[in-house]
């Protein structure tokens, strides 16, 4: 996915990005930037490939080089960015986050106009360089802004850094993504995460509504463009995305994941009965609150029978390749003996997605000597891929492990019932659980309801994204 952060102020806020930037580092695998203004010397930017080292030791030496009293950054999944434009508008440097589906159509209208982009290796174009052609189009910033997320197919939340030194920024019309501003006693950040700025002197000062578009300076922010009325701020920014410490639309994170496992256990208690285990544990790591809510609730012992050792792979989705990205979360996995050889174990994970790592974890498991291995995901099946965020790297529904299975159950046939295998209350639903269980070897499997991640979250549920599970757009 990714994420960003800037700040603008009467001193200089070359540490402040640099900090604020490496606390996203949960979000994002495989670029960063930073791109600093100053009154005197205009933009200096540095961006590094973040897939082998983390953020602070390729941006450290940087800094000497760094300064201004504005500046952004960046964590990306995908293209290098910030870039720094030359256009109608006037030199700016922009950083995005969100997904485009429709690239192939939007580059093609606008080579249709004579203009052109550059292509990077294999072919593709940097989404950053397309937002800002798009943007480019209109007269002013507001309405290139509104412009290009009116024409892209996914969501598009961005930063924009003028010549002056002021920041513009931007949620996605849906909201798919926060957006935050904090403020202290020189100036303004603008934050995906609300603890990066807390950690830095500043304190709450206003939350972005979807679509809503504000100018932000070291005397203060004003709005440009009004928040819209229909929000879609996705789910898994409180299921597994989002800092423990984060705060999105007034919930915490941490509490939300708490409530989560709670409502779990709470469920199945008045349901089938709580198996009969030794130890209820969280996998590593956004599987650990609701594995805490769960136990609290269910009475069974919280343990933690292995542990991930993460000083040089914090996630294990961090590598771009598959193959490296299941020997990673293999190597990572250091059991607790004591804790696991004859035991029964009920573990609470964040979420099932293609179930390839949750095999490895059930045989590391079982050939570390447990008794027996249950499981629990922290939300319902993940019916389809994410088109808004890009969640999920799969490249087809198909990889999907609940889509696979259904298919598998049901052949041609298997997309007119993929509801009802979403509800664990059916019988077609307590299909899918069996067969999954069966593949991936543990001796129960359940997934939270839909609602009952709704009802963790607690927002009105009209204004969270659910497409990763029912499809609602």
């Amino acid at each position: 996915m990714g994420g960003f952060f800037g700040a603008v102020s009467h001193k200089d806020v070359a540490l402040d990005v640099y900090f604020g930037v490496d606390y996203h580092s949960h979000l994002g695998t495989r670029r960063a930037g930073m791109v600093l203004h100053d009154p005197s010397t205009g933009f200096q930017r540095k961006m590094h490939s973040i897939e082998n080292s983390p953020f602070r030791t390729k941006f450290e030496r940087d800094l000497q080089s760094l300064q201004g009293p504005s500046g952004i950054g960046c964590i990306s999944d995908n293209d290098p960015q910030p870039l720094i434009v030359r256009s109608r508008l006037g030199t700016y440097a922009l950083t995005t986050v969100g997904c485009i589906n429709n690239t192939d159509e939007l580059v093609d209208a606008y080579i249709a106009q004579g203009a052109q982009l550059a292509v990077q290796s294999p072919g593709r174009v940097n989404s950053t360089e397309l937002i800002a052609a798009l943007i480019n189009q209109k007269e002013d910033f507001v309405e290139g802004i509104k412009y290009a997320q009116s024409k892209i197919d996914g969501s598009l939340t961005l930063l924009i850094m003028t010549e002056d030194g002021a920041i513009i920024a931007a949620r996605d019309n849906m909201g798919r993504l926060p957006v935050l501003i904090g403020t202290n006693e020189e100036g303004y950040a603008v934050s995906f995460e609300s603890f990066a700025y807390e950690k830095l002197g500043y304190t709450n000062e206003h939350e972005l509504g979807p679509g809503e578009i504000v100018r932000v300076t070291a005397e203060g922010w004003e709005t440009l463009a009004e928040p819209g009325d229909e929000m879609r701020i996705c789910a898994f920014l409180w299921v597994y995305y989002g800092y423990p410490n984060s705060n999105y639309e007034g919930v915490n994170v941490e509490t939300m994941r708490y409530r989560n496992g709670h409502i779990m256990a709470k469920r199945e208690k008045e349901s089938d009965g709580i198996p009969d285990v030794d130890f209820v544990a969280g996998v590593p790591d956004s599987g650990l609150p609701h594995g805490i809510g769960y136990a609290n609730e269910s009475g069974k012992p919280l343990a933690r029978p292995f542990v991930k050792y993460t000083p040089t792979w914090p996630r294990s989705f961090m590598p771009a390749n598959q193959n490296v990205r299941n020997r990673v979360a293999k190597m990572k996995q250091i059991p607790v003996q004591e804790l696991i050889e004859d035991k029964k174990l009920l573990l609470v994970d964040d979420s099932i997605v293609r179930g390839t790592q949750l095999r490895e974890t059930v045989d590391f498991l079982y050939n570390t000597g447990a008794a027996e291995v249950h499981m629990r995901s922290a939300c319902p099946p993940i019916m389809y891929g994410c088109k808004y965020l890009s969640f999920s790297r799969s490249n087809t529904d198909q990889e999907l492990i609940a889509r696979r299975t259904i298919r598998k159950l049901e052949g041609d046939e298997a997309d007119q019932h993929i509801a009802e295998y979403a509800d664990p209350t059916t019988k077609r639903g307590k299909c899918l659980l069996r067969t999954i269980c069966e593949e991936l070897g543990f001796d129960s499997l359940g997934f939270q309801t839909l609602d009952g991640m709704l009802e963790a979250i607690g927002i009105d549920r009209k204004l969270v994204c659910t497409y990763c599970w029912d499809g609602r757009e």
